[in-house]
């Protein structure tokens, strides 16, 4: 493709060269420079790729594009300057791969909780109505039931943008993708417009140095969505839902919820707890008129599921045979039930901070368990606060808590036990200390009892243990489920 048209909705200054050249691909990664592409040098967060110009001149590079000026222009190259280096990877990037998501009908979600439950749901939904759809967010990517993994939950933006290509070539219709707060942040998504975009609610989370300044920038960069999308729908409930929508450019705006007044409203919960399923039913008024069930619990995944219907209601489709999607969904590491009889159950949740993780078994509470067993513990190198936190929670929320190891990454996961237990000390709760974690879940399986709840949290859909730098690999579902036909269950 020219250099020309890859710029075409890229503002830039050519400093040395010209637009008439020939270029194979879109590099932002020195890593993977190749001969005659274009290297967009990005200051990231650890380097800076400015620094791999003369790199990549001498692994062949046709054109570099920059944001930063440069002592010295190299040689038999095209040199560009942008503004803003991510948002011209963006721009670049949708341009090299013909505008993929112009041929696919784009659902966004953001929000601090939900993302990756709701997408699944809507994926279900959809793919129910008799259409292809793909999937992109924190538990990887999904094309035509090929699962390929991510290092974040909204890729780089040329990833993204081929992961759109392979989509409309591989006969979607449809994506439904998790839009981070850093999405926006980073320029991930920059100039894109989604056909939908969904907002599931919003609590601080991931304000840090590397993050977002304080809770008024993360708020900010969720609301972005809503000036980057066609029809917007939000969660009535949810205090901070009109800042959302504060400057919003939609066509529409519609309004899903259980307290407040909403498009789509549900009257009634019913929290229903029997052999092989665990769950709610519920039923919708409003736009629609409604029963559905969801073998998801709590009602924190009635507003996921009320969230699906509200988007997949806007698309061609029935959305009463739709909606019998969701008395079968499943979502990997989200409140994920691996097993459940008359005697007890087994779930597995990714909840790893305190937020999630007393709305969890706040939510597992109204199901009436005999004993609510939480099995949990905490990342190494991250906040002392958090384990202190979580500790508390577990005292207070859970008839017994088993706190074990998580990724201890380069600590002694005895030390952040110890500090998981100055939080519990805080309370009367029943607690064990078992270090390895799948001794810890074997432990909880091999002693439950009638009427138990046993919840895995923490790691979720990981795969893995961080260990001193090296990931081995782990996953809490295949531990329990050892621990299941160890005791004859399964």
């Amino acid at each position: 493709m020219k250099l020309e048209k890859l710029l075409e909705n890229q503002k830039a200054e050519i400093l040395k060269g010209c637009l008439d050249i020939n270029i194979t691909d879109v590099i932002y990664d020195s890593r993977k420079i190749k001969k005659d592409c274009v290297f967009v040098c990005i200051c990231g967060t650890v380097r800076d790729s400015h620094e791999f110009i003369e790199e990549a001149v001498l692994k062949g590079a046709a054109a570099i594009v920059i944001e930063k000026d440069i002592a010295v222009l190299p040689d038999n190259v095209t040199v560009v300057k942008v503004k803003y280096s991510r948002i011209a990877l963006a721009n670049m990037s949708a341009a090299y791969f013909d505008y993929p998501i112009g041929k696919l009908v784009s659902i966004g979600v953001t929000g601090t909780k939900g993302k990756t439950t709701t997408t699944y749901m809507i994926k279900s939904m959809i793919e129910k109505m008799g259409h292809k759809v793909g999937l992109i967010g924190t538990n990887g990517i999904i094309i035509d039931n090929e699962k390929l993994p991510s290092e974040h939950t909204t890729p780089e933006s040329y990833e993204l943008h081929e992961y759109f290509a392979k989509m409309a070539e591989m006969g979607c219709g449809y994506v439904v993708m998790e839009v981070s707060s850093q999405g926006y942040l980073m320029n991930r998504v920059a100039g894109i417009t989604f056909d939908y975009g969904l907002f599931t609610n919003i609590t601080a989370d991931h304000i840090g140095p590397a993050e977002h300044k304080d809770f008024e920038d993360y708020l900010y960069h969720k609301s972005l969505l809503f000036k980057n999308c066609k029809v917007g729908i939000v969660n009535a409930d949810d205090e901070h839902a009109e800042e959302i929508l504060r400057g919003n450019t939609c066509d529409k705006i519609y309004r899903f919820g259980i307290k407040n007044k909403a498009d789509y409203k549900v009257d009634k919960v019913d929290f229903v707890y029997n052999d092989n399923f665990v769950g709610t039913i519920f039923h919708v008024s409003g736009v629609i008129n409604h029963k559905a069930m969801v073998n998801i619990p709590g009602e924190f995944n009635v507003y996921n599921a009320l969230a699906a219907i509200s988007v997949c209601n806007q698309l061609n489709g029935d959305i009463s045979e739709a909606v019998k999607s969701l008395e079968s969904i499943a979502v990997e590491g989200r409140m994920e039930i691996i097993y459940a009889s008359k005697e007890f159950s087994v779930i597995v949740d990714y909840a790893h901070n305190a937020v999630s993780m007393e709305s969890l078994l706040t939510t597992l509470r109204e199901y009436k368990p005999n004993r609510l067993v939480c099995l949990f513990g905490c990342g190494g190198n991250r906040s002392k606060l958090r384990r202190y936190d979580m500790g508390e929670i577990g005292g207070k929320l859970a008839d017994l808590s088993i706190i074990t190891t998580d990724n201890p990454r380069f600590e002694k996961p005895e030390d952040i036990l110890a500090d998981v237990k100055i939080g519990i000390s805080k309370t009367t709760g029943e607690f064990i200390e078992i270090v390895d974690r799948k001794e810890a879940i074997y432990y909880a399986v091999e002693n439950a009892k009638s009427g138990d709840f046993i919840v895995i949290i923490g790691k979720g859909h990981e795969d893995y243990q961080e260990i001193e730098g090296v990931r081995y690999p782990f996953l809490d579902k295949s531990a329990a489920l050892e621990a299941l036909s160890a005791q004859k269950l399964i």
